[in-house]
Order: C-alpha cells, then sequence, then structure tokens
C-alpha cells in the first residue's frame, strides 16, 4: 500500500486537510440514496412486428 488514495496534484495539502476532505466525500456517498430506480421498465414494447400489423395504414394515423 505505498499509493494514497488520495493525492494532491497542484499545491501542498496538510494531512488535516486531506482529512476533511476525505470525510465530506465519504459523508456524502453514505448519504447518497437513489430514490428513483435506474431504469423504468414499460409495459408494452416500443416497436411493432411488422407481420402482425394490419396491411396499410393510413397517413393521418402514423403518429403513435
Amino acid at each position: 500500500m505505498d499509493m494514497p488514495d488520495i493525492r494532491v496534484e497542484k499545491g501542498h495539502a496538510e494531512p488535516e486537510e486531506v482529512a476533511a476532505l476525505t470525510a465530506i466525500l465519504l459523508a456524502r456517498a453514505a448519504a447518497h440514496t437513489p430514490t428513483t430506480p435506474a431504469h423504468r421498465r414499460r409495459t408494452k414494447a416500443g416497436w411493432r412486428r411488422l407481420e402482425r400489423e394490419n396491411g396499410f395504414r393510413a397517413p393521418h394515423s402514423w403518429h403513435a
């Protein structure tokens, strides 16, 4: 474990500052609880199988 988990790219951070930043990041990660599911499932397919369609559809019926 020679590599630290957090590295300062520019400037110099004291150990207390790195500890404070780590505490904030951990608190934010722990508080994040998704309230909605990531993917909603559709109850019906968004496409239609052509072999099950009735022949010709009039142009005025092309919307949804």
